[in-house]
């Protein structure tokens, strides 16, 4: 793996950087693309992609530094700037309370605005694993001896044993997300609808990420993110299910005409 991609003198360019813009650019053009397509403001998802990376990286560094209060004391400005800690569940809550203060400036429906956000979503933590992957930031799982287990002796994490490339494993399962939201992403559903099922599926796609990850264990067994992804799990089961069950906006209105 190779965290560092380029060398010009003090200047570097970071492999996680790299595909962390690339994440940003694809998950705005797919937001674009279902902004456009629902009529919500022509330009505005600039707008919601500029709230949602300044509220992702606020909401990502605040989880990071409760969790590691120790930092907080030792060196609170160097964390905070630094680029460690963007945690994912972190960024994600940030990232919702901005585009929900900037939903509410434009009077957009907060659950047609997620609804157009859940292929972006997707995509970006698609890329972001790639970066993941490429810099060998330890989000890899146990030592393993299967034909496809990887080292990583020149990540930000090193290790020379070869362990279970759980990035990869991250990557085909989001595939398969996007793939899923994307196909669907047509379908006349009840406003909430197509966010739910996005939550549904990255929580189970979390959910099994995380039997090949060597993060510390707590509850039942269990990681922080495996506990955050059955909630994030059962809020998208009921949504999907509460919502799916009612005529869209459209039908509705067809049906009163």
């Amino acid at each position: 793996m190779f965290p560092v991609i380029l060398e010009l003198g003090p200047l570097k360019l970071y492999s996680f950087g790299l595909m962390a813009a690339i994440a940003l650019i694809a998950g705005s053009y797919l937001l674009r693309l279902e902004m456009d397509r629902r009529r919500m403001g022509e330009g505005l998802w600039n707008n919601y992609s500029i709230a949602a990376l300044v509220g992702g990286f606020l909401g990502a560094k605040i989880n990071f530094l409760v969790v590691h209060p120790d930092l907080v004391r030792n060196d609170f400005t160097g964390t905070l700037f630094s680029g460690a800690g963007l945690v994912w569940y972190g960024g994600f809550i940030g990232g919702v309370v901005a585009c929900y203060l900037l939903s509410r400036r434009y009077h957009h429906d907060f659950g047609e605005l997620s609804d157009a956000f859940a292929p972006a979503l997707s995509a970006a933590y698609l890329f972001g694993r790639f970066g993941c992957l490429f810099s060998g930031d330890g989000d890899y799982g146990p030592p393993s001896d299967l034909p496809w287990a990887m080292a990583f002796p020149k990540g930000i994490v090193p290790t020379d044993v070869p362990v279970h490339p759980t990035p990869i494993y991250e990557i085909l399962m989001t595939a398969i997300v996007l793939a899923i939201l994307w196909a669907t992403r047509r379908q006349r559903w009840a406003r909430w609808s197509h966010f739910g099922l996005y939550l549904l599926l990255s929580g189970v796609e979390r959910f099994l990420a995380e039997i090949w990850r060597t993060n510390p264990r707590g509850l039942f067994g269990l990681t922080t993110a495996q506990i955050i992804s059955v909630l994030i799990f059962v809020i998208g089961l009921g949504l999907f299910l509460t919502r799916t069950s009612r005529k869209s906006p459209a039908e509705s209105s067809a049906a009163a005409g």
